[in-house]
């Protein structure tokens, strides 16, 4: 047995060795040959997106891996040609894969997709403070299945790009300005007019209010402790934590200085 086993390794070697050890030299010309082209068409795909400025650096870099991926299987195609095996089949068996992975991966697949289309359409940048998928901070991080957003408190948060994507997203950093609300209850019985001319006078005094447009005091509505003011000034974006603690500083200082008593509610008096 262990004869006639040679004699057909001898057989084979003498009539089709050569012919296999030409394949398996051609197969390793062809995948030195074939990465390096790929490389070279993968820098020169990334030199002309990053030439055009008009993608961001992380999509850009997510279509050229894609792009490899799929020249690599290409590669590995022409390879397996070269050897005489059906490529259609293989073909076949790994789209068969790829739908598999893909309905694994619905969720997974569904983030990238709105990664994507983040990406291009650009609702937000890195640094910019927003409100998305019930979350509002700085954006930190924009990825393609999730964006990294940080809160107020200093707390990370990760959220999936197909939530942030299929709801409603703030810019708050879009704009060069913003309006900058705060209240202001006055006691039963003060003034109002004093009151508004009060506040409007010391409110183009505070650091970063903007003279144009120019600041707001009106009613809002009426309490039973008395008039609730609405005091409205106008800064840059990166001011508006500073100018809107500003405000309310102001407003206790002002009242304070002008003796307003302090709003209370009115007793209910019992019927004997």
């Amino acid at each position: 047995m262990g004869t006639l086993n040679t004699e057909q390794i001898m057989l084979w070697l003498t009539t089709k060795g050569a012919e296999f050890g030409l394949k398996v030299l051609a197969a390793i010309v062809v995948w030195i040959i074939g990465r390096w082209i790929v490389g070279w068409m993968l820098n020169l795909i990334e030199k002309a997106i990053n030439r055009t400025g008009k993608i961001e650096p992380t999509l850009a870099r997510y279509l050229v891996s894609i792009i490899g991926v799929l020249l690599n299987i290409v590669l590995i195609l022409a390879i397996l040609d070269i050897f005489g095996v059906q490529t259609t089949s293989f073909a076949a068996l790994l789209a068969g894969a790829g739908l598999a992975i893909g309905t694994a991966w619905g969720g997974l697949l569904s983030h990238f997709a709105a990664g994507a289309f983040l990406q291009v359409l650009r609702p937000y940048k890195v640094g910019d403070y927003v409100s998305a998928g019930g979350v509002e901070g700085t954006v930190k991080e924009l990825g393609l299945f999730g964006t990294t957003i940080v809160s107020g408190d200093s707390v990370t948060h990760i959220v999936g790009n197909n939530k942030i994507f299929s709801d409603t997203i703030k810019n708050f950093s879009s704009l060069p300005q913003r309006r900058v609300d705060c209240d202001a209850k006055i006691a039963n019985g003060v003034d109002v007019n004093d009151a508004i001319t009060l506040l409007k006078a010391a409110l183009p005094g505070i650091k970063n209010v903007l003279a144009t447009p120019g600041p707001e005091v009106e009613i809002a509505k009426f309490t039973a402790e008395g008039p609730l003011l609405t005091v409205r000034g106008y800064c840059h974006t990166d001011h508006y934590w500073q100018v809107y603690f500003d405000i309310n500083k102001m407003i206790a200082h002002e009242f304070g200085k002008a003796g307003y008593p302090v709003p209370e509610t009115p007793r209910v008096q019992r019927q004997l």
